[in-house]
């Protein structure tokens, strides 16, 4: 009998551990389009001024998505302001505004639709989905944990999406279309002389919306010469971007913008031999390649 007993200790150890709650080791984006705005400011001390999470820029009415497999542990207002906590097993999300689509005690599996974003209460120029991580009383940064690649698959079908905004301080394309003149010296296609073409051309249709290749303010509107009808936005003290040869502009001088946000119309402008977007990026005061940014 004392063999058996021996035994029974080998194979409980063998048999397969129960999947207990844990920290997921990486996250998804809770957006299908996720154009970092605000990112990840601790405080001092827990009272303190700071940015508790990251602001990923959307549109009203998009799916909010759960990071990580899960369970609903707050669905409601906090001050007004409806916010939706999933646990992760030793760590939270939080989302908000969010009108919510399920409940506490809710489980949901990564990739879920938990609810839909709002465009109240909201503490961005636009509609933004302000996403917390929390272990403890300790907030940490989303961006540890999410997928910072620069290119996700698409569905071919139905219109196309807007461009992914960069990561880490990067730039988005303003426009899709082909490149039809890149940054570099050139002979000009009108003037005959050999100089620098300070920008990217773009190919795109009279009248293609045009998109902020990130969030700033607006420092510049209106015709200037050569460059025609243009928006110039301020992104940093000495980064700037300037959109030309424009056939509508959207907003005004002093607007904050956000990442994808539509700000004028493509045209054909100032010395231009046709519908394109002449996109420019300024660091210093001087004009640099466009494409590494983007």
């Amino acid at each position: 009998m004392g063999r058996p007993l021996a035994l029974v200790p080998l194979v409980l150890l063998l048999l397969p551990m129960a999947a207990g709650p844990g920290s997921p080791e990486s996250w998804s984006w809770p957006l299908d389009d996720h154009a970092v705005g605000e990112k990840f400011d601790p405080p001092a001390d827990r009272y303190g001024a700071g940015h508790r999470g990251i602001d990923l820029h959307g549109s009203v009415g998009d799916s909010v998505r759960a990071v990580a497999p899960g369970r609903v542990v707050f669905a409601g207002q906090v001050g007004g302001v409806p916010v939706i906590s999933i646990d992760h097993g030793g760590e939270r999300s939080t989302y908000q505004p969010v009108r919510a689509r399920v409940r506490k005690g809710d489980a949901v599996r990564a990739g879920e639709v938990v609810g839909t974003l709002l465009g109240t209460r909201s503490h961005c120029p636009g509609p933004c989905l302000h996403l917390g991580r929390r272990v403890g009383r300790d907030h940490l940064d989303p961006l540890d944990l999410l997928g910072t690649g620069r290119f996700r698959l698409i569905s071919p079908d139905g219109p196309a999406p807007q461009p992914p905004a960069g990561v880490d301080g990067d730039l988005r394309r303003p426009v899709g279309g082909p490149i039809t003149s890149p940054f570099g010296m050139r002979v000009h296609p009108l003037t005959g002389v050999r100089k620098l073409h300070d920008g990217t051309d773009f190919g795109v249709p009279c009248g293609t919306p045009v998109h902020a290749s990130g969030a700033g303010t607006v420092v510049e509107t209106g015709y200037a010469g050569a460059y025609g009808t243009r928006v110039v936005v301020r992104h940093s003290p000495g980064l700037e971007t300037t959109y030309n040869h424009l056939s509508v502009v959207s907003v005004s001088a002093g607007q904050r913008v956000h990442p994808g946000q539509t700000i004028a119309r493509s045209g054909t402008t100032g010395l231009s031999t046709g519908c394109h977007l002449h996109l420019m990026v300024v660091e210093g005061g001087r004009p640099v390649d466009p494409m590494p940014r983007l």
